[in-house]
């Protein structure tokens, strides 16, 4: 059980979602929770507050008159419940409403207490809105995204329910929920924030670490499948550069290839004064994709590190608009609801996952390639060359969705368009960046899949599974209950899949 209380950690947030943690709600949040909502119905008896007794957005110059103020919190919500596209899967919906429910949690909002429980519950008895991926411009937050969390809690719309797409009534019937019953600023507040990109992009860091780790331990293998000399990794090559980055790679590295008896010294080979060759046979110092790996993924580890504290901070602030402040007693107009440091932080993740999956084309290129490998068989082909085909197939495969990585990162952030007749004249594209980059980050998962598959086949074909480190021994024994040892051509996308399912889940 996790208690919603003061601050939620990243880790105890990645727990719920992924560990489905229950949660509860502490009788602190709640008292503050009760105190915004009873400020804010005596403050705004006799004065002009946005969204209680006006308009929205453009409209706001309108005054609404107090017996319509319920009705206009339920006119935003299924005004605004109109996505598109395909539905959000349900971690991403699950790590939203999570996301929503901590910053009404902070007390700035003025909601009813009602709907924390609600949302509790939703997350409790994995209850998934219905919520597109299309719709949101990331200014006003994610409107159009959490205009559909609002309406199932509202009573209304679809929720996904045990494997079933379903009316959210039947389903408030089967468990025994209520509908949360709209007071004068639950509609606003409920979709007047950042709580879809920030959920999103909190189940894209978790698949992100591990991409950054499943990338490192390949990088490993393959240094161990052509024998490389250990001093691009070593700590006092890395440590003449002053990044943590890819000082912490450069580590990680050393501690997984400890027990590998494959990796060699220079001071044996190349130092020992014993080689007097005009045209050395044995190259000197690798290709980059294998040299300059603590390069490469230094920034991405820093990078992943940063944007995972840019996130915490977000699901940890108020970002609806107005804010309610009872220490004060004052409520305060602005634009928290903003998405830039979110636009701006997936954009920077779907860059370097990008990176990450390139590195990982051009390594699988390298163990494709006989003529830059000059060990392995084109295509690490185990049958009759000309006759069978090996790894050839997937290489496309490999080789498109890199390409597709490649144009999907262009950048989000600077993609404003204004709408709303121009009152919200500049945007984050916030909600957008966030689901790109999910599919950029799923798109690096096919890839490695691909390249784990052929390290695999590269050490069976070099009978180096006895020599690996214990780490790559582990894959190499994984990846084989999956697909064993082929020399014949076989249809390889069922095992791709796998491989990719193993990766994720792993």
């Amino acid at each position: 059980m996790s208690t919603i209380n003061e601050y939620l950690s990243l880790e105890e947030f990645k727990s719920i979602i992924f560990g489905h943690k229950q949660i509860e709600i502490s009788e602190a949040v709640l008292n503050r929770i009760n105190e915004s909502f009873d400020f804010l119905k005596l403050f705004s008896e006799n004065k002009v507050i946005y969204g209680v007794n006006t308009g929205f957005g453009p409209m706001a110059q309108y005054r609404i008159k107090n017996e319509d103020r319920i009705q206009l919190q339920y006119n935003l919500i299924r005004s605004h419940a109109s996505g598109s596209g395909k539905p959000l899967d349900a971690i991403y919906v699950k790590a939203s409403i999570l996301a929503r429910l901590n910053t009404l949690s902070l007390g700035y909002s003025g909601v009813h207490p009602s709907v924390i429980h609600l949302m509790k519950e939703l997350i409790n008895k994995d209850i998934i809105p219905l919520i597109f991926e299309h719709g949101g411009v990331g200014a006003s937050g994610d409107l159009v995204q959490l205009a559909h969390l609002a309406l199932v809690l509202i009573g209304e719309g679809e929720v996904f329910y045990k494997g079933e797409r379903r009316p959210t009534q039947e389903v408030f019937e089967l468990e025994n929920l209520h509908p949360i019953h709209l007071e004068i600023r639950e509609g606003l507040a409920l979709i007047n924030g950042t709580s879809v990109m920030t959920g999103i992009g909190v189940v894209n860091i978790y698949y992100a670490h591990k991409l950054l780790d499943w990338s490192l331990k390949f990088s490993c293998a393959i240094n161990e499948i052509v024998q490389a000399y250990d001093d691009h990794f070593s700590e006092e090559l890395n440590n003449t550069k002053c990044h943590k980055g890819q000082r912490e790679i450069a580590a990680r590295m050393r501690e997984n290839l400890a027990d590998s008896t494959l990796i060699r010294k220079r001071e044996d080979h190349l130092y020992s004064g014993k080689n007097n060759e005009d045209i050395f046979k044995e190259k000197i110092q690798e290709y980059y994709s294998l040299r300059c790996v603590p390069q490469i993924l230094g920034p991405v580890l820093e990078t992943i590190n940063n944007t995972a504290s840019i996130l915490e901070d977000e699901f940890n602030s108020a970002n609806d608009n107005p804010i309610i402040d009872v220490k004060t007693q004052h409520i305060y107009h602005g634009g928290n609801f903003h998405g830039d440091y979110v636009s701006l932080e997936m954009d920077k993740l779907k860059i370097v996952i990008t990176k990450l999956t390139m590195l990982a084309e051009r390594q699988l290129n390298y163990l494709l390639n006989s003529k830059i490998n000059e060990i392995l068989p084109p295509f690490v082909n185990l049958g009759t060359l000309g006759f069978n085909f090996g790894m050839q197939g997937v290489q496309f495969t490999a080789t498109s969705t890199t390409a597709e990585n490649q144009m999907l990162s262009n950048p989000m952030y600077i993609h404003s368009i204004p709408n709303n007749n121009d009152n919200q004249d500049i945007v984050s594209m916030g909600t957008n960046a966030a689901v790109i980059t999910a599919k950029v980050i799923e798109n690096a998962f096919e890839v490695l899949a691909i390249e784990l598959i052929t390290i695999v086949q590269a050490i069976d074909c070099l009978e180096q599974k006895e020599k690996v480190s214990s780490v790559t021994k582990k894959m190499y024994d994984d990846v084989r209950k999956i697909i064993p040892l082929f020399k014949e051509d076989q249809v390889m996308y069922p095992y791709v899949q796998k491989v990719k399912d193993y990766l994720i889940n792993n």
